[in-house]
């Protein structure tokens, strides 16, 4: 069944926020720069999103990560792998949809983990994961990505008719940057999950920075 073209943004009770993911080097100064990037209040999570690396070695990279996380307020994320959370005793989990489901995961980690769902561009998965004990969708991509190749390409829309909907936050992932993150923002994303436009700088903490136009803008007019 096809979207309907258009839907009413919802009001807001809360501006959207960042969600920060990381890019798949997280040695040598990167934590330097994450602990730079967290300091703007608007950065409300962080996703160790690294593939490949040994257990071992990825809970070694990830313990100074997450103590910066933490100091900052931060929400710590392990990106795919229920078990890595739970040796961490990370902030939460996110899940593709090969990653087993959120009531498996939740049956592991407990009620206090936060656990995220990748819908892609479907109502049906979105409804589903919510049935399962979500705490937040993902919708994307929404911009060609230099972080994860994607067929997916929702419209904005999706964004609206979730958050008319339901209470859960939805997180609009894909190739964002500021110069075009205003159209997800004004449909009702929660958050905007970034990567490449923030690590991809120079200087970490000016590129979060340049986000604050449109993440100001998203409480205007409501």
């Amino acid at each position: 069944m096809d979207e309907p073209h258009f839907y009413a943004p919802p009001p807001r009770e809360h501006p959207c926020d960042l969600y920060l993911i990381s890019p798949q080097d997280v040695t040598g100064d990167f934590a330097a720069r994450l602990k730079d990037a967290v300091q703007h209040e608007r950065v409300s999570a962080f996703q160790l999103r690294v593939k490949g690396m040994k257990s071992h070695d990825l809970a070694r990279a990830a313990e100074p990560l997450q103590e910066i996380c933490a100091e900052a307020d931060v929400a710590f994320i392990v990106n795919d792998d229920v078990a890595m959370c739970k040796r961490l005793g990370a902030d939460g989990v996110h899940l593709g949809q090969g990653d087993g489901n959120a009531k498996e995961a939740r049956a592991i980690l407990g009620p206090s983990k936060q656990i995220g769902v990748t819908c892609h561009a479907s109502r049906h998965l979105a409804m589903q994961a919510g049935e399962q004990g979500a705490d937040y969708v993902a919708f994307g991509s929404f911009y060609p990505s230099q972080t994860k190749a994607s067929e997916h390409r929702p419209e904005p829309t999706i964004l609206s008719w979730w958050a008319n909907l339901f209470e859960l936050p939805c997180v609009a992932i894909g190739g964002i940057t500021p110069d075009n993150a205003e159209p997800l923002v004004r449909a009702g994303a929660d958050f905007l999950a970034v990567s490449q436009s923030v690590w991809g700088a120079e200087d970490v903490a000016k590129a979060v920075a340049a986000f604050d136009d449109v993440l100001a803008g998203s409480l205007a007019d409501r």
